[in-house]
């Protein structure tokens, strides 16, 4: 059952969330280019999302039907093939998605060059340099969740460690049942504590980053955008602990179930703390778009206020910046800029500046830490 369920709702999530993204992104980004505000309405912009539509729905319907097939070969089968038939509709469907961004990108950014869109136009960048001098508060009570089921999972396992069973359950298949075994030790036991504690402690320091991280501001109306970014940062950062909490649960009804030595496990039960995270995370996304874009402005402290409409304009169009970003305007690259952390163009959240040698080396402690909870089982 989790098998199909991988193999067609997974995929079919992110393709839902893929449909949405045009809508959820800053109206002076167009898939991953920027324009003038002038230019929101052309016509190629227009007919590329149409495009870009019809080429999820054709393309990704073919995803769907591959992967409920695939699912209904493998059954509950364990070992790679249920891996396979769990991670390849996923990873299908975000090629479909990837390649239709990449087509209408192509075309709107050839119409940007030929049509000149930023002659004449004086170009801005706007800071808020009070998101380090005097950053939210950090939510710590959104953050209480996951750290106490860490320690509740710590001081349950340290308790039962006497009366555990000598071999342990340390991985199971598709259908719930245990395919490996480990003598009982410190690290075998302890493992779920120690992917909560990494889990945990990335979740933490990726919400500290982005609530000092730098806003994508519109320079046409600086002090609402700053505001809308504050009430996004906090938003999203208390979606992702709530995100974080969850996960930890999972793993501390995992923990129960491996120290009891249980030699099958439903699955469902184990994954609903999961769902809900995610919805969790997915309804605040799509309710607050990118940066804020769907969130009305606000005052500066970044409380509720007048509608943007309020602030006068600066005449200042954003800055042309697409030089910075490679790949199909999927990675971020500018050695000039101080940040670790950038918005995203297309998508919720953030992604690093590879031209910043310290978001060089998060990137790769966020490698080492999934790599070690892969292998950690």
């Amino acid at each position: 059952m989790a098998v199909v369920v991988s193999g067609a709702l997974v995929p079919g999530f992110v393709l839902v969330l893929s449909w949405l993204m045009p809508s959820l992104t800053p109206p002076d980004l167009q898939f991953g280019v920027r324009i003038p505000a002038a230019r929101r309405q052309e016509a190629v912009i227009a007919d590329q999302l149409r495009s870009y539509r019809r080429w999820l729905a054709a393309w990704g319907a073919a995803v769907l039907v591959a992967g409920c097939a695939l699912a209904l070969a493998v059954g509950d089968r364990n070992g790679g093939a249920a891996v396979a038939a769990a991670l390849l509709p996923a990873l299908a469907a975000l090629a479909v998605t990837l390649a239709g961004y990449v087509r209408a990108r192509r075309v709107i950014l050839a119409a940007k060059r030929a049509g000149g869109w930023y002659d004449g136009l004086r170009q801005g960048v706007a800071a808020d340099t009070s998101l380090r001098t005097g950053p939210r508060p950090f939510p710590w009570l959104w953050a209480l969740p996951p750290v106490l089921l860490t320690a509740a999972t710590a001081v349950i396992g340290a308790v039962r460690y006497d009366a555990m069973p000598q071999r342990l359950p340390m991985h199971f298949g598709g259908d719930g049942t245990v395919d490996r075994f480990a003598e009982k030790s410190f690290a075998a036991a302890f493992t779920p504590v120690l992917s909560q504690l990494g889990l945990t402690v990335l979740i933490l320091a990726v919400v500290w980053a982005v609530q000092r991280g730098r806003a994508d501001l519109d320079p046409a109306r600086p002090t609402t955008s700053a505001a809308r970014h504050r009430r996004y940062v906090a938003r999203l950062g208390a979606a992702l602990l709530v995100m974080a909490a969850s996960v930890d649960l999972s793993m501390l009804l995992a923990a129960l179930k491996i120290w009891s030595g249980a030699r099958t496990v439903p699955p469902v039960p184990l994954l609903a703390p999961v769902v809900f995270g995610l919805a969790v995370v997915t309804v605040v996304a799509v309710r607050t778009g990118q940066g804020g874009t769907r969130l009305r402005g606000g005052a500066a402290d970044g409380t509720d206020g007048p509608d943007e409409a309020a602030e006068p304009d600066t005449g200042l169009v954003h800055a042309d910046d697409d030089r910075h970003w490679r790949a199909g305007g999927t990675v971020y690259v500018n050695r000039q800029d101080p940040a670790m952390l950038v918005p995203k163009r297309f998508g919720i959240g953030w992604t690093v500046n590879l031209g910043n040698p310290r978001a060089v080396l998060l990137l790769a402690l966020v490698a080492a830490l999934v790599v070690v909870l892969s292998l950690a089982g």
